[in-house]
């Protein structure tokens, strides 16, 4: 667990964030100020070819999973008010994580050992899947010759996104909203006729049962044993067998992928889901170092321009200022032509503490 310490100018930063801030806007916050602690590896500042050598990249490689955990940590007890505790170097990765957010800085606390090895198994899970929207996003910044940490950082905020790294959480609302297994039956009926939508089902890549899936569904039983039986854990059982018997579900290949019972071990581990997320990009920064070094090995690599395929107005003609406020209020586009309610700018009026402002003398 070597570079797993943060600059104290990291823990400055963060410190200074509202206490109510959401644990990624934190991880991001303190990815990109890492950026500015090591200036000796930043091509904008060390050079185009710094990255040439192998010792520069895993070294950076190092950092960055050595200290997404603590950055992780301190996320979390931001929340709470409390310190994280530093990092313990004698344990593993899990096992440390649990330590700077359980032990407070006691150092003889050691986490259940079961509870370290069952996050250990999820963390192996997520850290890394192909060409999903993070990890794309990792490499077209890391195409710009941008340092890694800039780059990590803009996956880590693709992740962020809840289309992409909030599904777990989607799922436990789900199962909430559901209440019981006697209401299955018409929630598969609500999903059908396209009123209900159903989370934790479905893969890109996976078009039958998620291997991840399985195998979270046993973490989830050790983890039980632990910390007590989530009772959400029936009504998914029940959904996803309803859903596996239905032809409706297997003929459009909607299977259980990895969210399906992965926030409800979170949340038997006594994580919010707010923070969910989180333990998704802890182990995800594995994935995106091993794609930024691939990136930079590959000798056909260039920086990233996706063609873009315009389908607009082909030619407008250019209005003058002063006339663009009228075209506006008489609905006319620049072309010419009627403008549609889209093409209509939406005009906001002054506030009330604006026309304040303006009302006075001397107003400038």
């Amino acid at each position: 667990m070597s570079h797993s310490g943060v600059p104290k100018i990291v823990e400055d930063v963060i410190n200074a964030m509202p206490h109510d801030a959401h644990p990624m806007a934190i991880i991001l916050t303190g990815l990109t100020a890492l950026s500015g602690c090591h200036p000796e590896q930043n091509p904008a500042l060390a050079g185009q070819n710094v990255y040439k050598s192998r010792e520069v990249q895993d070294q950076q490689i190092a950092r960055l999973i050595g200290k997404i955990s603590t950055l992780a940590a301190m996320a979390y007890h931001k929340a709470t008010g409390r310190v994280a505790a530093r990092p313990n170097q004698r344990m593993g990765f899990a096992e440390n994580f649990l330590y700077m957010l359980d032990s407070n800085g006691s150092p003889t606390y050691r986490p259940n050992p079961k509870l370290a090895r069952a996050l250990e198994i999820m963390f192996i899970l997520h850290q890394e899947h192909e060409m999903n929207c993070s990890t794309a996003a990792c490499r077209h910044l890391a195409s710009s010759g941008v340092d890694v940490y800039t780059a990590v950082a803009g996956a880590v905020g693709a992740l962020y996104g809840p289309l992409h790294g909030g599904a777990n959480e989607a799922v436990l609302r789900m199962l909430e909203r559901i209440g019981s297994v006697e209401n299955i039956p018409g929630f598969i009926a609500g999903v059908k006729a396209k009123r209900e939508k159903l989370f934790g089902f479905g893969h890109r890549v996976y078009k039958n049962f998620d291997p991840r899936a399985k195998i979270i569904r046993g973490v989830a039983e050790d983890v039980f044993k632990i910390a007590g039986r989530d009772p959400l854990i029936e009504i998914a059982i029940a959904l996803q067998d309803a859903a596996l018997s239905d032809e409706y579900f297997v003929s459009r290949k909607l299977y259980p992928n990895v969210d399906f019972y992965s926030g409800l071990v979170y949340r038997a581990m006594g994580f919010p889901p707010e923070f969910f997320t989180v333990l998704f990009a802890i182990p995800r920064i594995v994935g995106y170092t091993a794609h930024w070094r691939e990136s930079l090995s590959d000798p056909d690599t260039k920086i990233l321009r996706p063609q873009q395929d315009y389908r607009g107005v082909w030619l407008r003609h250019y209005a003058p200022l002063d006339q663009r406020q009228q075209q506006a209020q008489s609905g006319i586009a620049y072309t010419g032509k009627p403008a549609s309610a889209a093409d209509k700018p939406v005009i906001k009026p002054p506030s009330n503490a604006f026309r304040r402002r303006v009302a006075g003398e001397n107003w400038m």
